[in-house]
């Protein structure tokens, strides 16, 4: 198994990165978080998950030890594969699928692209007592503070347009989280700005 590569950044695309590593390019898919971290011409480390399906071998990476924690569980999640369990990972920090799991919020994860309401409550069913303490600490409880005054407001708003609710949760909760002092018209413009 390969745990981690280290090297240059040679290319980003949309959904994978090309690191050049001892004269080689070793081409891996990432989460969007993992590749807003890879800047062209820089060095990084990405912690890495190689899946054969089909014969096709292909390597995952990631630039934390608890986003291949919960890539990782994903997949045992049924009905769940790597582009689903990647798009979870796109959409929603780790703290935030923690803070969905402990809640047992099925609509923050339907937020992601190709996780509907079903596939949203296996997850949340599935990896209440698999993901790891650590992880189930750091939860907000009841997604309180994350959803708080200004965050409930935004969503609120966002729904009367005509928004998802899943959706609509995911981004706000994320942004609320990223600037907890933001207030609900500029979480609003900011979620705007995503959504579109």
């Amino acid at each position: 198994m390969i745990a981690f590569v280290s090297g240059v950044v040679a290319e980003v695309a949309e959904a994978s990165v090309v690191l050049e590593v001892g004269g080689f390019g070793v081409e891996m898919l990432a989460p969007s978080s993992t590749l807003a971290k890879c800047q062209v011409g820089h060095s990084i480390h990405l912690r890495t998950q190689l899946l054969v399906r089909d014969e096709q071998p292909t390597l995952y990476a990631f630039h934390s030890a608890d986003q291949i924690t919960v890539f990782r569980r994903l997949l045992e999640v049924t009905g769940v594969g790597p582009k689903v369990a990647l798009s979870v990972l796109s959409s929603l920090p780790v703290a935030l699928i923690a803070t969905a799991v402990s809640n047992q919020d099925a609509g923050l994860l339907t937020s992601a692209p190709g996780v509907g309401k079903r596939t949203a409550e296996r997850i949340v069913l599935e990896l209440r007592d698999r993901l790891p303490e650590s992880l189930m600490a750091g939860a907000e409880p009841g997604g309180a503070r994350l959803l708080a005054g200004a965050g409930e407001d935004a969503v609120a708003a966002l729904l009367a347009l005509g928004y998802r609710e899943g959706q609509v949760k995911g981004v706000v909760a994320e942004l609320a989280a990223a600037a907890p002092d933001d207030s609900a018209e500029t979480l609003i413009r900011k979620a705007l700005a995503r959504l579109r």
